[in-house]
């Protein structure tokens, strides 16, 4: 009998061959693993936070901060004071802003002439004045619907709405029980546009209205 026909030792136990796919621990080039060491990157983790906040289009929480640099959220709270207390301090004409729920680099109001000689002259797609005023009652009447909106301004407000809609300052937040309108409320966009935490940063509205203490002063009309 030659040797390839002799049954094995019972007491040996044989090893399986590796399995190529359940073997390979190699990770996707994606994943926080493969991510260089902040320490080693000039600036370190400081400098590699401030590359993502330049790059944000909307405020960004620090959950999604963390997992992009691979630290943290403890880490990156600390950053984030430390960034704030260094623009202020040395008087940036940028600051680090918590808005809408998330951080962002913003330009400071003080320059805000300069910025709007820079971005807006010579544009056309700034709101206008019926748009402004139909999203100022939105923001403090919301949710509220056309219908409202057209009784407080006195006119029919539906294709400014749809302005509003996409633009993304406004959107549908469901259906007044009631009557079946469709109800509208202020967006993220909203508050990242005016700067804002939280629909409780906007100003009162009674000193701008002398004649009327609310919105609700104005005629139901129809809802």
């Amino acid at each position: 009998m030659s040797d390839e026909d002799r049954p094995g030792d019972p007491g040996e136990k044989s090893t399986p061959a590796p399995d190529p796919v359940t073997s390979d621990k190699s990770k996707s080039p994606g994943e926080v693993s493969d991510l260089p060491d902040l320490d080693d990157l000039p600036g370190g983790a400081r400098a590699a936070l401030e590359a993502v906040l330049m790059v944000v289009e909307h405020p960004v929480e620090e959950v999604q901060l963390a997992a992009a640099m691979g630290v943290t959220v403890e880490r990156v709270t600390e950053l984030l004071a430390g960034l704030v207390a260094e623009y202020d301090n040395d008087a940036r004409g940028f600051e680090l802003r918590r808005v809408a729920g998330g951080w962002r680099v913003y330009s400071r109001a003080e320059f805000s002439p300069v910025l709007e000689r820079f971005v807006l002259d010579g544009q056309t797609s700034k709101l206008s004045q019926a748009a402004l005023e139909t999203l100022a009652i939105v923001a403090y009447r919301q949710p509220v619907s056309r219908a409202r909106v057209s009784a407080i301004r006195g006119v029919n407000v539906d294709a400014v709405m749809r302005t509003l809609v996409t633009r993304g300052l406004v959107e549908d937040s469901g259906n007044d029980p009631e009557t079946g309108a469709t109800l509208y409320q202020t967006t993220q966009t909203f508050l990242h546009k005016l700067g804002l935490t939280s629909l409780d940063a906007l100003p009162a509205l009674a000193p701008f209205l002398p004649e009327v203490d609310a919105l609700d002063d104005f005629p139901a009309g129809v809802s």
